[in-house]
């Protein structure tokens, strides 16, 4: 059977703005001689809270960081990152410090960034007339429970410094974010129900025969991978929505999630308990459907978030790591406090690298576990691009944090030494190492952009740009 070359970005297009991408085939290479594979330019930034304070940082992967071993060739890590330009009088390193993660700016009150991000000021350079039809913009996504202001757990900004898309908080938000929902005739009063009697998969059945039948146009190995990404498809969304089946006969209404969101995920700043399989669960799936999402080429921008900047959480439960408990959190019992003072945000509070700081490693080590899986998720043979390489490696994915101490006692110290780890986005940085680039992060970030062939940079116009070369591959 004579192969047809099928467009990398086919997609499977269903009611209203359904659409599922088809995952990488061997007949989306099929092209004239000498022809380039075409690798998209991606940019995400992962963030998570609270931070990693600098003494710990230079235990490398024999210290918190040891979950991210298995991608150290990957990864770039960046030591000695500083962000003290950011800092906001009378304000803590957790909205300022987490106002500068990907942005080197000081906020802009409690509901703007003070300038882009560096996802944003790549996509309007890789893309000026907009990305292909039918993708999602920028998807913004996260689990995390502290609120007051919205830098805390966005990080993801337009020039002006507004936030670049809604974040998604929920997992079965963020799957009808990405493949949007079916709209049927009827009666409309019930939306959530209508909603669960069909899958989405349902409205692309035609399309599915299609490619799996015996008229496609993909051959054996390839239309059985297209069946097998689209029984994940229907996972991620049985998971999402907590159904034991989606059919025509109406299945349950899907509980709400067992973790609190909204207001109620932030009770006036006192915290909340948090059983840590619950949280890990939610954060999994959050991060599975993130994954899938640029795996099938739907989302090239954008952020996602593990815990807030500041986030205040009595996490309690066995932390198994490598098959073996690692650690047992319960924050409330010992800190012996009860409210705010019982979250683990206050284990940072009293960080003292003369000490152990058991319960404080075992956390960061617990955030680089989840990390880890989701970095893991791009880099596999799912997320293998044209040219052979991974998502994980053809992509800028920029990991930061708040603060590089979170004492709240030494504002230089809090805001310098911040975590930074980057990829190495199809060659063009530096992997396989750590780098004492002791730069601010506007320099580190600039670097960043012109690295990714952006004429923009971040910052006042008329400022000295002092270029990190040693990033650069």
């Amino acid at each position: 059977m004579k192969q047809i070359r099928i467009n990398r970005r086919a997609m499977l297009q269903g009611l209203g703005s359904i659409a599922i991408g088809l995952p990488f085939l061997e007949e989306m290479v099929i092209a004239a001689p000498k022809a380039l594979p075409e690798v998209p330019v991606r940019a995400f930034n992962l963030f998570f809270g609270l931070g990693i304070p600098a003494p710990l940082q230079q235990d490398g992967y024999a210290g918190v960081l040891e979950p991210l071993k298995p991608l150290s060739d990957k990864l770039l890590i960046l030591q000695n990152v500083d962000q003290v330009r950011c800092d906001e009088s009378g304000i803590n390193a957790h909205f300022d410090g987490a106002s500068a993660a990907f942005t080197a700016e000081p906020p802009n009150g409690e509901a703007k960034a003070g300038g882009p991000s560096i996802d944003q000021v790549i996509r309007r350079s890789a893309y000026p007339n907009g990305l292909p039809q039918g993708m999602v913009p920028t998807l913004v996504a996260g689990t995390f429970f502290r609120r007051s202001r919205v830098s805390r757990y966005v990080h993801s900004y337009n020039e002006d410094g507004t936030v670049a898309a809604t974040i998604q908080e929920k997992p079965r938000d963020l799957f009808n974010r990405v493949f949007g929902s079916i709209e049927l005739a009827g009666d409309s009063s019930d939306v959530r129900r209508q909603r669960l009697r069909q899958s989405v998969l349902d409205s692309v059945v035609d399309q599915y025969q299609f490619y799996t039948g015996d008229r496609s146009p993909l051959g054996k190995s390839s239309r059985a991978r297209v069946a097998d990404h689209l029984d994940r498809v229907r996972e991620f969304e049985q998971r999402a929505f907590q159904l034991d089946a989606i059919s025509a006969e109406a299945p349950r209404v899907p509980p709400s999630s067992k973790l609190a969101h909204g207001g109620q995920a932030d009770p006036g700043g006192e915290g909340i308990d948090m059983p840590l399989d619950d949280l890990t669960t939610e954060w999994r799936l959050m991060a599975d459907l993130y994954a899938l999402t640029i795996q099938m080429d739907r989302a090239r921008f954008g952020s996602l978030t593990f815990l807030a900047a500041g986030e205040r959480l009595r996490v309690k439960g066995k932390y198994e790591y490598k098959g073996k408990t690692h650690f047992e959190f319960d924050d409330a019992t010992q800190l012996n406090g009860s409210g705010s003072k019982g979250c683990s945000h206050e284990w940072w509070h009293q960080f003292n690298e003369k000490k152990e700081n058991q319960q404080l490693r075992a956390h960061a080590h617990m955030k680089m576990r989840e990390l880890a899986y989701f970095l893991t998720a791009l880099d596999n043979e799912e997320s293998r691009d044209a040219n052979g390489r991974t998502i994980l490696e053809n992509s800028l994915i920029t990991i930061s944090t708040e603060s590089g101490d979170g004492r709240h006692n030494d504002v230089k110290r809090e805001l310098s030494g911040v975590f930074h780890a980057i990829t190495g986005a199809n060659g063009r940085f530096k992997t396989g190492q750590t780098l004492d680039v002791s730069a601010e992060g506007i320099d580190l970030y600039n670097t960043m952009l012109t690295g990714m062939n952006s004429k923009k940079h971040l910052g006042p116009i008329d400022r000295e740009h002092r270029p990190v070369e040693s990033i650069l591959a």
